[in-house]
């Protein structure tokens, strides 16, 4: 079973998500959040597997608690998953590199929430849609001049190739077919990448991988 914390200010948009959500048989909605310190507090109380987290909100706003929310190591478990009016929004991109593991704009249609709670569930990132990647190569190109992490000296030469392949936005799948690897051994590179350079989750890696110079907007085109 999934569990789902919903967090927005307006009472009707928390009643339609937990409307559509559970109708699921495998999702339940375990509490609701008008503000961020009340999402933080949910989050410590229900220990949820996603959280959808405005991000305006009065008080602590959806950006602070999720930050609060990915950095505390007793909630290493939780992921965030943004609700924004506008997709191209600089506070997405501010969440995004807090540790959201992604986002959805309200509007979204109930398969597309549903499918985004269930893979940010099973610990994998909302980072496929196109959206998703322009907002953040406008956002990373809007930084100074990117200087190469440090981190990225840990990394192999085929797990250098394999993160900027994450960062373009490819699946495992995809990137086992172009490497010609296997999709077990895909993830296994994705994994030991990750651990090595400490990040939560692949939307993480993505920023990173363009905050550093890896990869540029149309680097796969």
């Amino acid at each position: 079973m999934i569990r789902v914390a919903l967090a927005d200010d307006q009472t009707l948009v928390r009643a339609g998500f937990r409307s559509i959500l559970s109708g699921e048989d495998d999702i339940e909605v375990v509490g609701e959040a008008a503000d961020g310190e009340q999402a933080v507090a949910l989050a410590h109380e229900q220990r949820p597997d996603v959280v959808l987290m405005d991000i305006r909100m009065p008080g602590t706003d959806g950006l602070e608690a999720t930050g609060r929310i990915t950095t505390d190591p007793r909630l290493a478990a939780v992921r965030v998953v943004i609700l924004t009016t506008f997709d191209m929004d600089d506070h997405v991109y501010g969440a995004l590199r807090s540790g959201a593991s992604g986002f959805l704009v309200k509007d979204t249609e109930p398969m597309e929430l549903l499918h985004g709670v269930r893979v940010v569930a099973r610990g994998d990132a909302l980072i496929a849609p196109a959206v998703t990647r322009r907002l953040i190569s406008e956002f990373a190109n809007r930084r100074k001049q990117p200087a190469p992490s440090p981190r990225l000296n840990a990394l192999t030469e085929r797990e250098r190739e394999v993160m900027g392949l994450v960062g373009a936005g490819l699946s495992n799948d995809e990137i086992a077919a172009r490497l010609v690897l296997s999709p077990a051994t895909s993830k296994t590179h994705v994994s030991r990448i990750m651990t090595k350079l400490g990040v939560r989750d692949r939307a993480q890696l993505v920023i990173l991988a363009y905050e550093s110079g890896m990869i540029t907007p149309g680097w796969m085109a």
